[in-house]
């Protein structure tokens, strides 16, 4: 059995999907739970990411993280075929823009906040089974609130979006200072500007006109957490080539 056992919510495209592939190609010692709410999909991503030759080992499991029950059922089955986890990466997220204010907001936090802090509490248990335990929300560096004040470039739109990873970030700071005494590094990671499917599904969305890098950027800075080489840095909000102001 793999000594790693790592769990990443919207696992079948983008950020999800390249952290996996990254994970699996770099060692044997990974296995990734690809957990997303099409099973279709994650099991078309995970025969592709198969099919490049890996390392480590995959499998898939529904949920659906804005459905509790959903999350406790995934938690109970990866205590049944594991025992613990090791490392949970909250990826999963939506970009939602929608005319109404109130909807924006409260559509954004539905996923982007209540989903990822019920899958973490529900699974806390489970990670502090781990001799190594890490919790990584993939958040961004739009949710900083000194980037927001001082940045002139900073967009004065995406209420929803930004203020859900505003208050995302600060969902890491509590669980940092409640955990860190049981050994859970906790780490909010932006993974900068990369193809994804949050923008939309369309090429043009996706690459954002082609500005958009590689996901797997992205992927390869998860692994470094994982491989403890920003252990220095756990409770803050880290990027690839360091840390952005809260």
């Amino acid at each position: 059995m793999a000594s790693t056992v790592v769990l990443i919510t919207g696992a079948n495209s983008g950020v999800g999907y390249a952290t996996t592939a990254v994970l699996v190609e770099a060692s044997s010692e990974f296995h990734v739970i690809m957990a997303g709410r099409s099973l279709d999909k994650l099991q078309t991503a995970m025969s592709e990411i198969q099919a490049t030759g890996i390392k480590g080992s995959l499998s898939t499991l529904y949920m659906d993280i804005t459905d509790d029950e959903s999350i406790k059922q995934a938690a109970d089955t990866v205590m049944k075929d594991r025992g613990r986890l090791d490392v949970l990466v909250n990826n999963a997220a939506i970009g939602f823009l929608h005319p109404d204010l109130r909807t924006r907001l409260r559509v954004s936090m539905e996923t982007n906040v209540f989903g990822s802090a019920v899958v973490a509490e529900i699974f806390r248990p489970l990670l502090l089974k781990s001799s190594n335990p890490y919790s990584i929300y993939v958040s961004s560096g739009v949710g900083s609130l000194t980037g927001a004040a001082t940045d002139p470039w900073s967009v004065p739109m995406e209420e929803g979006y930004r203020t859900s990873k505003a208050a995302l970030n600060m969902l890491a700071v509590l669980e940092q200072k409640k955990y860190k005494s049981q050994g859970l590094k906790t780490f909010t990671m932006c993974p900068g500007l990369v193809v994804s499917n949050l923008r939309g599904t369309s090429d043009e969305a996706r690459t954002l006109g082609g500005k958009a890098g590689d996901p797997r950027t992205s992927g390869e800075t998860i692994l470094s957490i994982i491989q403890g080489k920003r252990d220095a840095e756990s409770g803050t909000l880290i990027h690839k080539d360091g840390v952005y102001p809260w």
